[in-house]
Parts: structure tokens; C-alpha cells; sequence
């Protein structure tokens, strides 16, 4: 079989109610290819007026990769820059050494009622990329190459697969594929990086035969090919990449090969030294339990 794992993850409550089901890191799997963080959130109403805003709040080391499938909500970081995210589009936040974020409810949803459905990932930068000039780029949803792979609808986006390639472009060899099937569906997913996940969003799958449930990710072989079959309409999404070239300390917000680097960062932002979203005084503060650094878990 080409499943080496299988992660049911757990419930994480961000804030204000807002909980999200967690499946990277875990104990048993601290990642995937670059993928070291996995959050999906909802599908979850939200009524008119209410708000779960994420304030804003410091990144090192890593790369946000925000994409949605129901829902909206509005980006903004120390650069400048302000994007609208909405379904379809591929947000890639590249930390390096340092940048504030904010998401809000975008105000022109204020008095809406709408569904919030959608995946947070994060991506370890490499070493020699650590400390680059933080960037954010927002790939609209049109822009997402697609294709049809047997019974599959594909849609690549980030990396290259089945050839199409995405005009993502991220810091390392890098996968990840939002995939439908109809029910009684087939799909052969050969083995595209070294390291690969798959993750059923909406509906059950069977994994060269073997069932999997929704929001349970299956880890898969090193060079694992496998056959994926619909039992119910499905949506799943692939994930995978090179392995990490060190492994890798994660705090809070902060991810870094070297234990001092996630010291200072927090002391930096204590300080409110890492920049601000121009007209956003609001921030989150450090947890109260301090980073005490163990070694890193491979």
C-alpha cells in the first residue's frame, strides 16, 4: 500500500471561537516536502457583523500559503500591501527575515452573511533563504493552470504536474494540487515529489483501495504512485515536495533552523520592532509561555 501514515490531527481553537482542525505538525509527522504547518478552517457561517479578524501578528522563516474555498477576507502586512483573498487564488507570504500581517472581514462583507471555508499552510524557507527581504504575492484565481487527468479535475496550484505548471513560484521544489472527483471516479497520482500527502477536504476517498475519511491526511511512501477513487463526490488537495535540508524549530509564528534566531524575533516584536500595518495600532501579543528551545525534532 502507498500510504505510510495517516494523520486525524486535532481541534485548535485560534481565538473568539474560531477553531480550525490542525494536522501538520503532529507527533508522529513534523512535515511534509517544505509543508510544515496544515490548518483547515470551516465551512463555517458567518453572520452579518461578526467578526473573527486575525490582529496583527509577526512571521520569520517561512512562507503563508493562503487559499480559500468559500469565503473572503482581507490581507494586509508591513509592506504595504492590501489584496482582497478570495476562492480560487493562491496568497504566498514569504517571511524571510521578518514581516507583520493582518486578516480582517473585508468591509464591504460587514453586513453579509457568507461561509468561510479554506486551508492555511506554511512552507520552511531553506537555510541560505532564512533571512531574505520578506514579499507577498497574490495570484488571482485565473491565473491557476488546470487540467483533466482521467476522471480528476486538477488544479496545480504550485509546482508542476501533469503538464501544467503554476506561475507560483516557491522557494524550493514544492506541490500542491487542488483535485475533484465525481463519485465512482478514478485517478492515478504518480509519485511527483519525494515526499507527499494527500488530504480529503470534502467527501471519502479510497487510497489504492483503502478508505479514508474527510479532513484525515494520508502520508504517503517515499516514491509512492497510488490509484485514488471517489466513494462520494470529493475534494482533495496533494501536498509535497523536496524534504527540509536541516530540521527546523517552530514557535508560535516563528520557524528558524537556529534556536537564538526564534529568541531574538520574539524579543524584537516584544519591542514592537518589526515593523506595522500602517493604520492598525491593534496587535497580538507573545504567549505567555516563552520559547524554551529543545532540540529540533526531524
Amino acid at each position: 500500500m502507498g500510504i505510510a501514515l495517516e494523520l486525524t490531527g486535532h481541534e485548535k481553537d485560534l481565538g473568539g471561537g474560531f477553531v480550525v482542525r490542525r494536522l501538520l505538525p503532529s507527533a508522529k509527522q513534523r512535515s511534509v516536502g517544505p509543508f510544515i504547518f496544515f490548518d483547515h478552517f470551516g465551512p463555517v457561517p458567518v453572520p452579518p457583523r461578526v467578526t473573527n479578524d486575525v490582529r496583527p501578528h509577526p512571521h520569520i522563516g517561512l512562507s503563508t500559503v493562503s487559499y480559500l474555498f468559500e469565503g473572503a477576507m482581507m490581507h494586509r502586512d508591513s509592506l504595504g500591501n492590501e489584496q482582497l483573498i478570495e476562492p480560487g487564488a493562491i496568497n504566498w507570504m514569504t517571511s524571510g527575515r521578518g514581516i507583520v500581517h493582518s486578516e480582517r472581514r473585508p468591509q464591504h462583507l460587514l453586513d453579509a452573511s457568507y461561509t468561510m471555508h479554506g486551508l492555511q499552510l506554511w512552507t520552511a524557507l531553506p537555510m541560505a533563504r532564512e533571512e531574505d527581504e520578506p514579499s507577498f504575492v497574490h495570484t488571482p484565481s485565473s491565473a491557476i493552470p488546470e487540467s483533466t487527468v482521467q476522471d480528476a479535475h486538477v488544479r496545480v496550484l504550485v509546482g508542476q504536474a501533469f503538464g501544467v505548471s503554476s506561475p507560483v513560484t516557491p522557494s524550493s521544489p514544492t506541490l500542491y494540487l487542488d483535485v475533484t472527483l465525481p463519485v465512482g471516479g478514478s485517478f492515478d497520482l504518480p509519485a511527483l515529489q519525494p515526499e507527499m500527502a494527500i488530504y480529503p477536504v470534502e467527501g471519502a476517498i479510497a487510497v489504492d483501495g483503502h478508505a479514508q475519511a474527510a479532513r484525515v491526511m494520508s502520508v504517503l511512501a517515499p516514491g509512492a504512485s497510488v490509484r485514488i477513487g471517489a466513494v462520494q463526490p470529493a475534494r482533495f488537495v496533494v501536498i509535497g515536495g523536496e524534504p527540509l535540508d536541516a530540521p527546523r524549530h517552530l514557535w508560535w509564528n516563528f520557524v528558524s533552523s537556529r534556536k537564538e534566531r526564534i529568541l531574538q524575533a520574539a524579543d524584537d516584536w516584544e519591542a514592537q520592532r518589526m515593523g506595522k500595518v500602517a493604520g492598525d495600532d491593534e496587535f497580538i501579543p507573545l504567549p505567555p509561555t516563552r520559547f524554551t528551545p529543545p532540540e529540533p525534532v526531524s
